[in-house]
């Protein structure tokens, strides 16, 4: 009986070498497709991202000869006006991701687009990311009238002129908590009607936006309105947002 256990015990501990053999390929495939997945996730991570971005209809700023041009490119540098006067220079948001979008008080497209532009900024906005509004206008007054028009549809503008002091009062009885993103005034020259900062962009029309990374490269551009609140539109920003 003693025997018999020895020997059970004995051969219990025997294992077949194909056993091993097969076992250890299955483990070094394991790996191996645990490594593939690995290496596989953020290719697959960047061409959602791109087809994101390409989904919005993204082309190249016309900064190039009147031609398209290829991104990632630097942005050009700018100094513009805030509601304070106060001077302020594209470079000061380097380190954040910004989402410039230019604009105009007479732009009826940018009235439809301005909506959506307002609840994608109030959802993301923060201190990485940042939404500027570069607007092709002479003066403030035309800024924050359609700024309300837009936003706060119920609201009756007022007939004939309005003075700075009376649109501002407007704005404010309109829109308490202001507007989740940066407004900057872009005077044109003489007649034309697009800002100047805008104009050395090569933007003939607006709406247009692009999309900045914290080192100051354009990484998508936007002809015409985009709608912000749209997945894909939030799959894009967030690309460059989390990279």
């Amino acid at each position: 009986m003693a025997q018999a256990t020895k020997q059970g015990a004995q051969r219990g501990i025997l294992v077949d070498p194909r056993v091993i053999v097969a076992g250890g390929l299955v483990a070094l495939i394991g790996v191996v497709l645990f490594a593939f997945f690995i290496w596989m996730v953020p290719k697959a991570a960047a061409r959602e991202s791109q087809a994101a971005c390409r989904g919005l209809h993204a082309t190249g700023p016309a900064l190039c000869n009147g031609e398209p041009c290829p991104l990632p490119m630097q942005a050009p540098n700018f100094t513009a006006i805030d509601h304070n006067g106060k001077p302020v220079n594209l470079q000061d948001f380097r380190g954040k991701v910004v989402l410039l979008n230019f604009w105009a008080s007479w732009c009826g497209v940018c009235k439809i687009e301005k909506p959506r532009l307002y609840k994608m900024a109030e959802e993301m906005a923060n201190n990485e990311f940042v939404v500027v509004a570069l607007a092709s206008d002479r003066n403030w007054t035309d800024v924050l009238l359609a700024l309300v028009d837009s936003l706060s549809p119920t609201t009756k503008l007022p007939d004939g002129e309005v003075s700075l002091d009376q649109a501002l009062q407007l704005y404010k009885q309109a829109l308490p908590r202001g507007v989740p993103f940066n407004v900057l005034l872009d005077p044109p020259k003489g007649d034309d009607n697009i800002g100047t900062i805008t104009a050395s962009w090569g933007i003939k029309a607006v709406p247009e936006s692009a999309l900045i990374d914290r080192n100051g490269m354009i990484r998508a551009y936007f002809v015409n309105k985009r709608d912000w609140e749209s997945p894909v539109a939030e799959t894009c920003l967030r690309s460059v947002i989390d990279n």
